[in-house]
């Protein structure tokens, strides 16, 4: 698993628009924060049962490091905060989002049109 990170403003502006490149299936930004314990079980469950390419690529933010960001991304994609968040970001819109356990490697693939 290839986590990006995405610390930055710019790191987000980059992210939106390589979320038009038709080259890849979407763009996920997972929000996590490391002093939950729900957050890491996410995580590591996450890491385990990721079988993407290259064509999903994956960022990674640390929200109690970067809660401003955070806060940004639930602006501009319309979504309420939470954390554990994951995101699927396609030609600069959220199109999906699930938090806590609904965070789920089948329903991004079914979403997606992925094969197992």
């Amino acid at each position: 698993m290839n986590w990006l990170k995405l610390e930055t403003s710019s790191d987000l502006e980059e992210l939106k628009t390589n979320s038009f490149s038709e080259s890849i299936h979407a763009i996920v930004v997972f929000k996590h924060s490391t002093r939950c314990a729900i957050s890491i079980m996410a995580k590591s469950r996450l890491a385990f049962s990721w079988d993407f390419d290259e064509k999903l690529p994956i960022y990674y933010l640390d929200l109690i490091q970067y809660r401003n960001l955070s806060n940004q991304i639930a602006d501009e994609f319309l979504v309420e905060h939470q954390s554990p968040q994951l995101l699927l970001i396609k030609n600069g819109k959220c199109i999906y989002h699930a938090s806590h356990n609904g965070i789920s490697v089948k329903d991004i693939k079914k979403l997606l049109e992925l094969k197992s």
